[in-house]
């Protein structure tokens, strides 16, 4: 595993330390990797939302009414994947 040395303010370092006193991570380095796989999942959403607003915009005009479009986007929701 690689090492990063990361310097922080008084008022950061303390913050982690109190996330750490939580209980839920181990140490500050467990705390770390969650933000960043955090992050990382964060941008792969957004990734993904982006290529579907441009996939939705290249695909041109509808001739289905909002109505139907809204109700199909509806019932794919429901059905298994």
């Amino acid at each position: 595993m690689a090492t990063i040395n990361l310097s922080v303010p008084d008022p950061m370092k303390d913050w982690v330390q109190s996330q750490v006193e939580t209980g839920v991570y181990a140490n500050s380095s467990d705390y770390m990797r969650d933000l960043i796989r955090k992050d990382q999942e964060r941008h792969a959403k957004t990734a993904a939302l982006q290529k579907a607003i441009t996939e939705g915009l290249e695909s041109g005009l509808s001739e289905q009414a909002f109505t139907d479009i809204i109700a199909h986007a509806r019932q794919s929701m429901k059905e298994p994947t």
